[in-house]
């Protein structure tokens, strides 16, 4: 098999899916998953920026199950631009957060950046909504 442009393209969008899905699996996601009730609570507390003061608990929550089912599509190739449209969610509030803190939102720039990246070129070839949703006949 002779390798294409398009075929190296496609292999490095899995790539770059495949290392920062596991960062959010694994850095991110699973240690606020498993955090439990207290860290989603205080993690939750930061829709107050945004005038959300109810359900911290649950907002923090979703955030964490965002980036942990979200790392996880994103590595698969999975319901890829509904995935990366709740992630950049959550990074324009980790961005507020540390705005808010005084610290520099310097991850949640980065990362927001690569997922419009990611959103504008799509999963590539070697995904699950590529194999799933091509219409390939």
């Amino acid at each position: 098999m002779t390798t294409t442009r398009w075929s190296s393209v496609d292999l490095a969008l899995l790539v770059l899916r495949v290392g920062i899905g596991i960062s959010f699996v694994y850095v991110y996601g699973w240690a606020k998953i498993s955090g439990g009730p207290g860290q989603w609570a205080d993690l939750g507390q930061n829709m107050a920026l945004f005038g959300i003061t109810f359900w911290p608990t649950f907002w923090g929550f979703m955030a964490a199950a965002t980036e942990f089912v979200g790392g996880l599509c994103l590595m698969l190739g999975l319901l890829f631009r509904p995935v990366l449209g709740l992630l950049l969610v959550v990074m324009a509030v980790a961005f507020a957060s540390h705005i808010a803190a005084g610290e520099g939102p310097w991850h949640a720039t980065e990362m927001a950046t690569v997922f419009v990246a990611l959103l504008l070129t799509g999963p590539g070839r070697y995904s699950l909504d590529a194999l799933i949703f091509s219409s390939d006949e």
